[in-house]
């Protein structure tokens, strides 16, 4: 199988695995605002995105260095499990003894302890889940995600529904979802063999901590990056506003979807096939960046509808905050994308350094923009930060793969996209039908190269 079929195989597995559970997990979105306040959502939210803020403390990182040294075959996979579980074993001891200081916020008061029992078993579901993934066991990683997902959804509903638990039935069915896939994944795939605690390779240890530490103010810059706004929102325009704007990151979050389901196959080549890297990596990202296009293009035409079948009546008004986040998640992807290249270089230094200029572009655009336009002032800042760390990581990245981007169809592409937002935001005269055209038109400008880019890397006698 050459590597351009092997990607392929690997992003089908994980598309069954994860965008089927994934989908599931996305149209619970009505339940949640059908049960939730706009209120209790933002709480909710705030919770959740504070656990994901604690996540790269408490495991220091490790999962990252847990991919990366357990797809290297000179590596032995019981040091790499091991050095995970110390490390999150001592993180979370660390966090338990800083508990207290969490109290002093407002939004967690009263739930302290259930966000960090959150935290603990959402990074050993992670452990388990990237190092079975690491193994090559990618079809039980993908069972794994459907397995997951109707946990969740069966927990969801017997906690919110009817418990109607409120905000503690929301963290705690994801607690419980993730305790019965760790367990499920040490039944599976026999992790208890991988763990020995003496004859401890200490070299690999501190090889894996070294890789994963400097990933660790990466992580929490882009995740100051990600949800520094809606911090600010909630400050400064209160807990409902916040809600609102969760709930319509749920739609951007479609594209996102898609993109996670590649970069979890393309971790596993870009790592792994190193021959003719400029050319794989260059036919690769044209027909992704395309792909991702297209399908944004797609979800702003459709801002209006898609609200009234996701969210409970109360929250439609929030469609305004769906077409700018849209165009946002595509430069993320894209700078995903570039990051892999830090990732298989081992270059965590520069993955930093452009998680930093991120992170600060985005508070101070907040601080400016929101007091100015609202929850769209936040939207518009996190657009701004990743298309310039796109830019720096495309000037950046040539160093060590010499991409051949096609600028034209680039800048077109992100034009296009910038004139829906504006036609439905601004609700010109006649923007459906303009929407309309406009998504024709990205469709015409791409989906001839798709198909021709797609029938290129698939031939039999493509290069391996």
């Amino acid at each position: 199988m050459n590597k351009y079929k092997k990607l392929l195989s690997n992003t089908l597995i994980f598309a069954i695995g994860t965008f089927s559970s994934k989908l599931l997990v996305f149209f619970l979105t009505r339940l949640y605002t059908a049960v939730l306040t706009q209120e209790e959502y933002g709480i909710v939210d705030m919770i959740q995105q504070s656990g994901n803020l604690l996540l790269p403390l408490v495991t220091l990182g490790i999962t990252n260095a847990v991919v990366r040294f357990g797809l290297d075959r000179g590596v032995k996979k019981s040091h790499v499990f091991t050095t995970g579980l110390l490390s999150i074993g001592a993180g979370f001891l660390l966090l338990m003894l800083c508990s207290p200081l969490l109290g002093l916020f407002d939004f967690l008061s009263g739930h302290v302890y259930l966000l960090c029992f959150f935290v603990l078993t959402s990074s050993l579901r992670s452990l388990c889940a990237q190092f079975v993934r690491a193994k090559g066991a990618v079809r039980l990683f993908a069972l794994d995600g459907i397995i997951s997902t109707l946990t969740t959804i069966l927990f969801n509903i017997l906690f919110l529904v009817v418990f109607r638990m409120g905000v503690f039935g929301y963290i705690f069915s994801m607690i419980c979802s993730d305790i019965l896939s760790v367990m499920f994944l040490f039944v599976m795939s026999n992790l208890h063999r991988y763990i020995r605690f003496r004859g401890l390779d200490r070299n690999i240890a501190k090889s894996m901590l070294l890789f994963s530490i400097p990933l660790i103010p990466n992580t929490i810059l882009w995740w100051i990056t990600n949800m520094s706004d809606r911090y600010i929102i909630n400050y400064q325009l209160g807990a409902s506003f916040t809600g609102a704007y969760a709930a319509a990151y749920k739609i951007p979050s479609l594209v996102m979807l898609v993109s996670g389901i590649f970069m979890d196959a393309w971790q596993i080549s870009a790592i792994t096939e190193q021959k003719a890297r400029d050319r794989f990596y260059t036919k690769v990202v044209n027909i992704y960046s395309m792909l991702l296009f297209v399908l944004a293009s797609g979800v702003i035409m459709m801002t209006r509808v898609i609200p009234l079948v996701l969210f409970d009546k109360s929250y439609y008004d929030a469609w305004r905050y769906i077409p700018l986040p849209v165009v946002s998640i595509v430069f993320t992807c894209l700078v995903n994308f570039l990051g892999s290249i830090y990732m298989v270089e081992k270059r965590s230094v520069r993955s930093l350094l452009t998680a930093a200029l991120s992170a600060v572009i985005n508070v101070v655009l907040n601080l400016w923009w929101i007091p100015l336009y609202g929850v769209n002032g936040a939207a518009a800042a996190t657009l701004v930060c990743f298309v310039v760390v796109f830019v720096v990581r495309l000037v950046d990245t040539r160093k060590f793969v010499r991409i051949k981007w096609q600028y034209f169809r680039l800048i077109l592409n992100f034009a296009v996209l910038m004139t829906q937002c504006y036609c439905v935001l601004q609700e010109v005269p006649f923007w459906i039908l303009y929407e309309i055209l406009l998504f024709a038109l990205m469709v015409l400008v791409n989906g001839r190269g798709l198909v021709i880019g797609l029938k290129r890397v698939l031939r039999k006698n493509s290069a391996g």
